[in-house]
């Protein structure tokens, strides 16, 4: 299993897999081309049929360049490795392709090629499963985060704390920014009314509202393009933000347990990310919402003083109550139904945390066995439902 570093990843929206990926190919692709004139890029499958919506098309000719730089849009070609699909070529003085290369986004801002798995930093955990890693926590009597901090070194704290200062000042800029958001929705930002109207009721509905609002505040930075972390992927990186951010201003919480709930939440996400997928192309947005909710779950209850088994027993509530959750964005923009599914999740994250508390952790269905269903279900799911936009509430809204 990868190091948390390929997890939670600091950069732009409104996606992941189809905005952080495709730049981060065009930045290694021009690295190895920097003499060539022209460049021709092929985006196929999922990539191609919601591309123009997650500002693929403008990622890449950013780093390309905007005049040299022609963008092929083929959303009926699903390669089989993987659906979101890219092939870069240099292009010579006649127009026809050279040094073609072949690279899938695979959620999450990383990148894979077939057959040679994905192009990160290698293995640094020896167990991809929550009940070993639980097992190794047990014998020596230590948390989650100390089997992090084993395999990372301490300097994973370093980087945990610029994640955690992203996401702080990703919800502060968000519930601050009034405005619409880019796109033929023309949705307007709600995050900083629903922060406003929160702190006007009383405690119980304060709370949810704020959560709410920030939640909100996030994922609209994302749909509009800013500065975001991935958590796991851009179109849920509101969740564990809006959900650390609420429990660290109510409960004056210091910054080491938020920073050690971050390495909580990375494990569980990095174990989906691992046996199934946390790719809304591959697998619906079970995989991007559903991990993103089970991640912050497990960070809350972890916060709150959970054993093992109760933190593991969160996730698993977390991620099984999405089993089956579509991806059919509206426009294909990370905007209807995405922003308002973040805020949603935030709030059963802390219910699940809640439950798991009082069921002192004594479940039936491990996260483990959760997260390889969640796969299954993904993959059984007709490509309409994942990340195309051809069918769902993308459908219904055209009607």
């Amino acid at each position: 299993m990868k190091s948390l570093r390929e997890l939670f990843r600091i950069g732009y929206g409104p996606s992941s897999s189809h905005t952080m990926g495709p730049r981060s190919a065009a930045e290694q692709y021009l690295q190895r081309h920097l003499e060539a004139k022209r460049f021709r890029v092929t985006l196929y499958g999922s990539l191609a049929a919601t591309g123009k919506g997650h500002l693929t098309d403008e990622a890449v000719r950013e780093v390309l360049g905007e005049e040299r730089t022609e963008i092929v849009w083929h959303p009926e070609i699903v390669l089989p490795f993987h659906p979101n699909g890219m092939k870069f070529e240099c292009l010579d003085a006649d127009g026809h392709g050279q040094d073609a290369w072949t690279v899938y986004s695979v959620g999450g801002g990383a990148l894979a090629e077939e057959g040679d798995g994905a192009k990160e930093s290698p293995d640094v955990y020896e167990f991809n499963r929550l009940n070993d890693i639980m097992k190794w926590c047990e014998e020596r009597g230590m948390d989650y985060w100390s089997y992090v901090e084993a395999r990372e070194g301490r300097e994973i704290w370093d980087f945990l704390r610029e994640i955690w200062q992203a996401m702080k000042e990703a919800v502060e800029r968000g519930i601050e920014h009034e405005g619409v958001l880019p796109g033929e929705l023309n949705l307007q930002r709600k995050a900083p009314r629903y922060y406003i109207k929160a702190l006007g009721y009383g405690k119980n509905l304060q709370s949810r509202g704020l959560v709410f609002a920030y939640a909100l505040a996030v994922s609209e930075e994302n749909a509009g393009g800013g500065q975001i972390v991935t958590a796991p992927t851009c179109g849920s990186c509101g969740v564990v933000p809006a959900v650390l951010y609420h429990i660290a201003k109510s409960r004056q919480v210091s910054e080491t347990r938020i920073l050690h709930a971050l390495a909580v939440a990375g494990l569980v996400g990095n174990i989906a990310k691992t046996l199934a997928s946390i790719s809304g192309a591959e697998a619906g947005c079970q995989a991007e919402v559903g991990v993103a909710c089970a991640m912050a779950a497990a960070a809350a209850n972890y916060i709150f003083g959970g054993s093992l088994q109760s933190i593991e027993y969160a996730a698993e509530m977390g991620l099984e109550h999405h089993l089956g959750m579509t991806c059919d964005p509206i426009c294909g923009l990370v905007q209807i139904p995405c922003i308002e599914r973040n805020a949603h999740a935030a709030a059963r994250a802390l219910d699940a945390n809640i439950y798991a508390t009082f069921a002192e952790g004594i479940h039936h269905i491990s996260y483990d066995k959760a997260v390889i269903v969640m796969g299954k279900t993904g993959r059984d799911l007709p490509s309409l439902y994942r990340e195309t936009s051809e069918g769902g509430l993308a459908e219904e809204y055209h009607k």
